[in-house]
């Protein structure tokens, strides 16, 4: 163990009548404050951020979700290359959605990095190992998964004091869970975790977006912000029908926020250790500003169609952007797969407004949208219910899982927004 001499002061001890000094290893706590400390350090070193410390009160934070995410990126795209082949690999959830060794391996890998450096801040995070440890036990189906998310985040996890074990890892995804945190009323600070949003479009594997997206709240308000999109391609958005092109010119892009400093991006980094250092590659996002409502780029989820849609009482829609519009046909953007790449879309003004509809059968969970909320108005774009009300990530008082939009969430580049809240509104039953 290293002896430290400046964070303790030495004992002195008189040997031979001389005045000596004895250096003596640090108490552990305050071993791991400084090797924390020092990991931030090289966290804001190496991911070096847009805009300077001075004007980002979370600047450390900030810089450690883009060294969690970019690190998450990378799991995902290693695990993807080599997932399918025994067909174990996944699970499916209660509600009928999937889920992979990246969803799991890449919670794990983000609270073990955060836990390391901000270890009272809690986590809330989609996953749990409840699945993984019930899973087939009958036939050791469960120990193969938990071997495999083991084996993805020990190559990513960043060097610890004690090797990493597989309890170690469970642990991890289990301080995310639903069971791990229980607030009150009062505000607090947290961390919001969807480790990945469009596990289906992950699955798929054929350009489809998914999104890595972190958050932290602080007093109800989301303060940083980080998403990571490894098939981002090339500044278009990924064309289902071309597996090829969505192939072969991926490299994935990583956007950031801060309160009051704005959205960024820049191209995700390669190889882990590669390091980020030049300035100038980080890009200022901003929403479209288009103010004609039926000459917007409209997104929808997924699994939703635009009749479900309060707006299609007054427009049409059409998927063809060669089809001629008028004031009564919009252009509906088809972006596969999970909400945060919509919010990633209208932050970097591929689209104008995404439009989702709460549905009494389906939650609508605070990791989908909590990030994308601060990237869109960092960008210049606004985010409300549909009645107008901004959205309120402590509603669900004593998990902070739940939202309750009334009506849906409806998300714009700001120009749009108060016209379309009055048109949803004067439709909406």
């Amino acid at each position: 163990m290293p002896l430290l001499h400046l964070s303790l002061p030495p004992h002195r001890l008189l040997l031979g009548g001389r005045r000596r000094l004895l250096s003596v290893p640090a108490p552990r706590h305050v071993r791991l404050s400084v090797r924390a400390a020092a990991g931030l350090s090289a966290a804001a070193e190496e991911y070096r951020l847009p805009f300077p410390p001075d004007n980002a009160s979370h600047h450390r934070e900030l810089a450690a979700a883009v060294a969690a995410v970019e690190r998450a990126c990378r799991l995902c795209v290693d695990v993807r290359r080599s997932l399918f082949s025994d067909g174990k690999s996944i699970l499916e959830k209660n509600d009928q959605t999937p889920v992979t060794i990246a969803d799991f391996g890449v919670q794990a890998l983000v609270s073990l990095e955060l836990q390391r450096l901000f270890p009272s801040i809690p986590l809330v995070a989609e996953e749990d190992s409840a699945s993984l440890r019930s899973s087939n036990t009958d036939d050791n189906s469960g120990d193969v998964l938990v071997e495999s998310i083991f084996s993805a985040v020990a190559d990513k996890v960043s060097t610890s004091e004690s090797p990493l074990t597989r309890d170690d890892v469970l642990r991890a995804i289990d301080r995310g869970g639903k069971d791990a945190v229980s607030f009150d009323s009062n505000p607090a600070t947290y961390w919001v975790l969807d480790p990945i949003d469009g596990t289906k479009g992950f699955l798929r594997g054929d350009g489809a977006l998914y999104v890595v997206g972190l958050a932290l709240v602080v007093n109800g308000e989301v303060t940083v912000g980080v998403m990571g999109c490894p098939n981002w391609i090339n500044d278009t958005i990924a064309d289902k029908k071309d597996d090829s092109v969505a192939v072969s010119n991926s490299c994935g892009i990583l956007m950031v926020s801060h309160v009051g400093c704005g959205t960024w991006s820049r191209r995700l980094s390669g190889e882990t250790g590669q390091s980020i250092t030049a300035q100038d590659i980080w890009k200022r996002c901003f929403v479209d500003a288009c103010s004609v409502a039926h000459m917007a780029r409209y997104c929808i989820p997924d699994s939703q169609t635009w009749d479900m849609i309060p707006l299609s009482v007054l427009f049409s829609s059409t998927t063809d952007e060669s089809d001629p519009r008028d004031e009564n046909k919009i252009l509906l953007v088809p972006v596969f797969c999970g909400s945060l790449c919509k919010y990633l879309t209208v932050a970097s003004g591929r689209t104008s407004v995404f439009v989702l509809r709460a549905r009494a059968s389906t939650q609508i969970k605070s990791w989908d949208h909590a990030v994308g909320v601060l990237c869109v108005q960092e960008a210049g774009g606004q985010i409300s219910d549909w009645s107008g009300k901004p959205l309120d990530l402590a509603a669900d008082l004593t998990s902070r899982r739940i939202i309750y939009p009334t009506g849906g969430v409806l998300v714009t580049n700001g120009a749009l927004h108060g016209k379309l809240v009055e048109m949803i509104s004067a439709n909406y039953k």
